[in-house]
């Protein structure tokens, strides 16, 4: 594999650009870093992919300084063994062979995750249905000896093809911090809003002072009620969703895996609101 990283003080002259792609050309490296660019990220990705990457992170400067961009080519998807796959052809052995033998060489192991096997899934009918292990958490033996407690999780995911992987490195309790009264604007959203703000109302009949701290008191337990009705709904989906995809695809499976899918997305979307 080869690397380049460049100081390349600004890419926002053609002729530097002109430069760099004869470069590319020249040493045809797979990764290359370029610093103080000083164009922002949208620039940036045009000057990226007239290089001939497609793929990257780009950061914008900050005035006529700065400005950063990491870039790769191609999309890695790769399994190490033959029974990470299920469905469609099998693996060549030699292409397995040259991922595992990547690893072996840069000293690196594979973390072990929990939840469902697969991370990958496509195509909606059981005869085309294909489901891999595309995605992974690797370490040196050194990383693991730091965090030793550290887990990768398979979550249950309805918004792409692959799953995403939690990382834990250790368990920290949540200290209970105080909060302000805040007004949440989802709670308009909410068909019993008004009702409760009328029945609070009508049942505060001290000064202006304890009205309003009824309402505020009252207006919390409210909102606490319907975040944890919405929690629940979205773990029973959750736990359902879970159990469906360690499930055998059928044409029911599949049927009730979209329609789970698309339930949790609404839901989520609801509590972006």
């Amino acid at each position: 594999m080869k690397i380049l990283s460049c100081n390349v003080c600004g890419l926002g002259n053609p002729r530097t650009v002109q430069k760099l792609r004869h470069s590319q050309k020249l040493h045809y490296p797979q990764v290359v870093s370029f610093i103080e660019t000083k164009i922002n990220k949208n620039q940036m990705e045009k000057v990226r992919r007239s290089c001939g990457f497609h793929y990257g992170i780009d950061v914008d400067s900050i005035g006529s300084r700065g400005g950063l961009s990491l870039a790769w080519r191609g999309d890695f998807n790769e399994i190490l063994y033959g029974f990470e796959k299920k469905g469609g052809l099998p693996r060549e052995e030699r292409r397995m062979k040259a991922f595992r033998k990547v690893l072996e060489d840069c000293s690196l192991v594979d973390m072990g995750f929990s939840g469902n096997w697969f991370t990958w899934e496509r195509e909606n009918l059981p005869e085309t249905n294909i489901q891999e292990r595309l995605d992974r958490g690797v370490a040196m033996e050194e990383w693991i000896s730091l965090f030793p407690d550290s887990l990768i999780q398979h979550l249950p995911h309805s918004f792409s093809d692959h799953c995403p992987l939690l990382i834990n490195t250790e368990y920290r309790a949540r200290r209970l911090v105080h909060k302000n009264f805040k007004f949440e604007s989802w709670w308009v959203l909410e068909e019993t809003f008004f009702e409760e703000v009328r029945c609070i109302s009508e049942n505060s009949t001290r000064d202006l002072l304890s009205k309003l701290e009824n309402m505020k008191k009252g207006l919390e337990s409210w909102a606490s009620q319907i975040r944890r009705s919405r929690k629940m709904k979205k773990e029973v989906l959750t736990s359902k969703l879970t159990t469906l995809l360690k499930s055998d695809r059928s044409d029911e499976n599949l049927a009730e895996l979209i329609d789970t899918k698309i339930h949790l997305t609404l839901k989520i979307e609801k509590d972006e609101c």
